[in-house]
């Protein structure tokens, strides 16, 4: 694990640019494409924004790229709150992929029926080779949820690498999010974290005991690749191992 920590929000937001470049660039040379998992949120749009703006849509071959979602709230696409809507507006019709690039998780399908279908949609696409996503970005929520791993839920004792259904009892919606075992088969993970809120968030998960019923983002530890954090002062400043 590698933790990068950056002045304010425009630099942590920049060196996980370049971290996407250079990543997608080495996946290409060395495989021909580029297999990426997109997390949604406040944090990330602005990456995606940056991303396929004048200083870096030309750093990419994005005809190369193909892009899943780690997570999705289960509302139509064309719903505020979609992780996917998110998306579009700021990376995807910017750079004015083909459709065939893009793999969103189907919310027209019931919770299960919607997972299941993702799972079989992924290991389609890595034709019987074992998933391993070149890139999977990831989040941290306050309460420290990565993805749809929420805490208290049964997804987090999950040991399936699939996709699966969640439902929130306090807020009485459901999600569905790819399960740890799948996200610890990336060739990288990136959590991008940034703010004063979130410090109290990445200290749990990076410093204290393991306790994934409270903190599940500690469940990502992935077998073979490599995690990075990028994290502001703000985000940092209860770490007490930098």
């Amino acid at each position: 694990m590698r933790i990068n920590v950056y002045n304010n929000e425009s630099e942590v937001l920049n060196g996980l640019a370049n971290y996407f470049v250079e990543t997608a660039a080495k996946s290409i040379a060395h495989h021909g494409q580029f297999s990426v998992a997109l997390s949604g949120g406040n944090s990330p749009k602005k990456l995606y924004e940056l991303l396929a703006s004048s200083s870096y849509r030309d750093k990419v071959e994005w005809n190369k790229v193909h892009f899943f979602f780690g997570d999705e709230r289960y509302v139509p696409h064309t719903d505020p709150q979609s992780n996917y809507l998110m998306a579009k507006k700021a990376l995807l019709e910017p750079l004015d992929l083909s459709y065939k690039q893009i793999f969103p998780i189907d919310t027209s399908l019931s919770p299960e029926e919607a997972a299941k279908k993702y799972t079989t949609d992924i290991n389609y696409y890595f034709a019987g080779t074992d998933v391993c996503f070149d890139l999977i970005l990831l989040g941290l929520g306050d309460n420290s949820h990565t993805a749809s791993l929420f805490p208290h839920t049964p997804v987090l004792h999950d040991k399936t690498v699939s996709v699966k259904e969640v439902f929130l009892e306090d807020q009485q919606v459901f999600r569905i999010t790819m399960t740890a075992p799948l996200i610890n088969q990336a060739h990288h993970i990136a959590y991008l974290v940034y703010g004063d809120g979130k410090a109290t968030a990445v200290h749990h998960v990076i410093e204290d005991k393991i306790d994934i019923e409270n903190y599940p983002a500690q469940l990502i530890k992935p077998q073979n690749g490599d995690l990075q954090w990028f994290l502001d002062k703000g985000a940092a400043s209860q770490l007490k191992n930098r």
